[in-house]
């Protein structure tokens, strides 16, 4: 062997690193291709028409007699029974009503699919051919489904303020402490509780995730993630676990009505959001650590 052919044999692999530009590219598509799905436009329009559905049966109920729009109060928040007073309280009605069931569900579909259906449509394998990674692609994936959190939690808070405009008046408020608010600051509550509402869905979103990472059926994934979802609401519900329910992702979520309080109790708030990281931090971990190991085979 020549001493050019010794030199050339001995040098070490040149290593290609990600290229950021690349990365972002990465996560630039992937949100467009999330928002641009059909399955995701329903669900938005879906969670747009909940506000609709509830504005115009309140409205209903107020034109039909008395005490119209004044039920339902003692299980949740008490906005409802506010709403034919100022339009405003049924962006705080239309969130504590979709944040139960409607948000996480969709969320749900969103990040149950995230890996699974890539997996099932065999594109993943395809995608991991590209020099961000694994890694890289996970970020990817939970990025897009935080986005569609607050995308989704601002169209219900928009859609209802919209139709809280058009059917109720609208001006200053009064919050549950009693005291009265600009409707500026109402307003500005208002987006904050959409935002608080936004981070409660960080929990879920990583538990989807991780349970995406586990098998190459999105159906699979996304019915697993609704129904973890719905079994943890029930067993918040059963007296004998009130032990643990403090440490269920969805045992604070109601906390956001803290928000319209005089002065705000964070108490709840601090310990929603908290659960929340920690929920985040284990789940997308564990999603981390399945989704590296895994063998791509389609």
């Amino acid at each position: 062997m020549s001493p050019v052919e010794t030199a050339v044999t001995a040098q070490p692999p040149v290593v290609q690193k990600p290229n950021p530009l690349w990365t972002f590219g990465l996560l630039r598509s992937e949100l467009v291709t999330t928002f641009r799905r059909w399955r995701t436009l329903a669900l938005l329009a879906v969670l747009a028409a909940v506000p609709v559905l509830i504005g115009i049966a309140v409205k209903s109920q107020t034109n039909g007699g008395p005490g119209g729009g004044g039920h339902g109060a003692d299980g949740g928040p008490a906005f409802i029974t506010q709403v034919t007073n100022n339009g405003l309280f049924l962006v705080f009605t239309a969130l504590a009503a979709t944040l139960p069931f409607f948000l996480p569900m969709a969320i749900g579909v969103i990040a149950g699919d995230a890996i699974a259906g890539e997996a099932n449509s065999g594109t993943l394998r395809y995608l991991l051919v590209a020099p961000a990674g694994r890694t890289r692609l996970l970020f990817a994936k939970y990025t897009a489904t935080m986005a569609f959190c607050l995308v989704a939690t601002l169209v219900v808070a928009i859609s209802a303020l919209a139709v809280g405009a058009l059917l109720f008046p609208l001006g200053d408020l009064t919050t549950i402490s009693g005291t009265r608010i600009s409707f500026a600051d109402g307003l500005g509550r208002a987006l904050l509780i959409a935002l608080v509402v936004a981070a409660s869905l960080v929990g879920v979103a990583a538990l989807g995730l991780f349970v995406s990472t586990l098998t190459n059926s999105g159906i699979a994934a996304m019915a697993t993630t609704v129904g973890l979802v719905i079994t943890v609401q029930i067993l918040d519900q059963i007296p004998q676990l009130h032990a643990l329910q403090p440490y269920f992702f969805s045992h604070y979520w109601l906390s956001f009505a803290d928000l319209m309080r005089d002065p705000v109790y964070w108490d709840d708030l601090i310990h929603n959001l908290g659960l929340q990281a920690l929920y985040a931090a284990v789940f997308g971990s564990a999603a981390w650590a399945r989704f590296t190991a895994k063998d791509i085979t389609a």
